[in-house]
């Protein structure tokens, strides 16, 4: 089969990599049908490379068709269209009981000290094979794969895999009160989505803040306030204006280890980036550090007892936080990756032909695997107005 395939720093390549198929008896095997490229996945591309392997399947957010099934999925037969959660989770241990399948016990990386394994993302989550790819075969099929209804453009379901997920998290973390102020910083697909569900969820006030025109533009179409941060240099005194003087009651970060205006950050992550391959790997591992811009704006920003909730991806083991404001502002910290199950029952009822989050017409470009390469370059570039990309086989 074709598979989108990591052969180096910003070096992706679409290769012929062997079929997938079932080894266990939990697992399924999927012919995808569309997988979207995430900001995370850029992650891979340009910081995260010493995580890397040579020949590593990229992707984690996969719908498709089942081929095949394990004798222990019974849920699921050949022909059932399928959406499959970025995570891999068993859905009956002490972590998914919990509703925390990021950290189920049965998928934990217990020598990397990791929670549970992840499709196409690095070591640190099981050198899972991605989805970007023809086929995928799904460990753990008995419990992760969401069957949806034929009919729909896969658009309207695709984003359950992690866009809709993580966003209602990062909503769910910021716990805006009755009536409150949510600030988002970053409106990439994270943001843009946290923006529509916090408004959706009663939130008197979204304030989107980015840099990117297309951005805010999309934003801005679904009733936020935005502000560009090119015309903003401080961040802090432009939302206080807006918020009485007291900062937003919430604020979540939708950025991440890339953000801009952190230079120190990015050399540190350039210099570790070109160490030798295993001192490499042990920097990120244990001194990598993160551009923390976007987060200490959040610090900056949210009022006195109000919740941060961080949603974009943080990978630094070394990071110098500022402690004595956040102890004296009594913030609320929340943050971790998405545990996609425990939301979809909230979602679902609101994929209607109604499509009150806009999800069909969310990605900005469907393309398909073979111009993934470009995908990745465009995305990463933030050119041509992209913010959501579509792959299909």
């Amino acid at each position: 089969m074709k598979a989108l395939v990591w052969h180096g720093k910003r070096d992706v390549r679409v290769d012929e990599v062997p079929d997938p198929a079932v080894r266990e008896p939990t697992d399924a095997v999927i012919r995808i049908t569309s997988s979207g490229l995430c900001g995370s996945d850029l992650h891979l591309y340009e910081v995260l490379t010493p995580l890397m392997t040579e020949g590593d399947i990229l992707g984690h957010e996969p719908m498709g068709v089942v081929e095949e099934v394990g004798t222990e999925v019974t849920h699921l037969s050949p022909g059932d269209r399928v959406v499959v959660p970025f995570q891999i989770a068993c859905g009956s241990c002490f972590m998914c009981d919990r509703g925390l399948q990021t950290q189920c016990e049965t998928t934990q990386v217990r020598d990397q000290g990791s929670g549970a394994q992840l499709f196409g993302y690095t070591k640190l989550y099981g050198s899972v094979p991605g989805a970007q790819a023809e086929y995928l075969r799904v460990p753990q099929a008995h419990y992760g794969p969401v069957k949806v209804p034929e009919g729909p453009s896969d658009d309207r379901y695709l984003f359950l895999s992690d866009v809709l997920p993580t966003a209602w998290q990062a909503v769910e973390y910021a716990a805006v009160p009755k009536g409150g102020t949510l600030v988002v910083l970053g409106l990439g697909p994270i943001g843009d989505m946290a923006c529509r569900i916090a408004l959706r969820r009663g939130a008197e006030r979204v304030i989107g803040v980015d840099l990117v025109p297309e951005r805010l533009a999309r934003a801005r179409a679904w009733g936020v306030e935005v502000l560009d941060l090119t015309h903003h240099e401080d961040l802090a005194g432009a939302v206080r204006n807006l918020t009485e003087g007291r900062g937003p009651d919430s604020v979540i970060d939708a950025v991440g280890l890339e953000a801009h205006g952190s230079p120190g950050g990015k050399l540190m992550q350039t210099l570790g980036g070109m160490l030798p391959g295993r001192l490499a790997e042990r920097a990120v591992a244990t001194v990598g550090v993160d551009r923390l811009s976007a987060l200490h704006h959040a610090i900056d920003i949210v009022r006195r007892g109000g919740t941060i909730s961080l949603s974009g991806v943080y990978g630094g083991a070394a990071d110098p936080l500022p402690m004595l404001t956040l102890f004296d502002k009594q913030v609320q910290l929340r943050m971790g990756q998405a545990n996609v199950r425990r939301w979809v029952p909230d979602i679902l009822p609101l994929l209607t032909d109604e499509d009150v989050l806009g999800v069909d017409e969310f990605a900005t470009h469907h393309m398909p695997l073979e111009q993934a390469p470009h995908a990745y370059d465009m995305f990463q570039k933030k050119a041509d107005g992209a913010v959501k990309v579509v792959l299909r086989p």
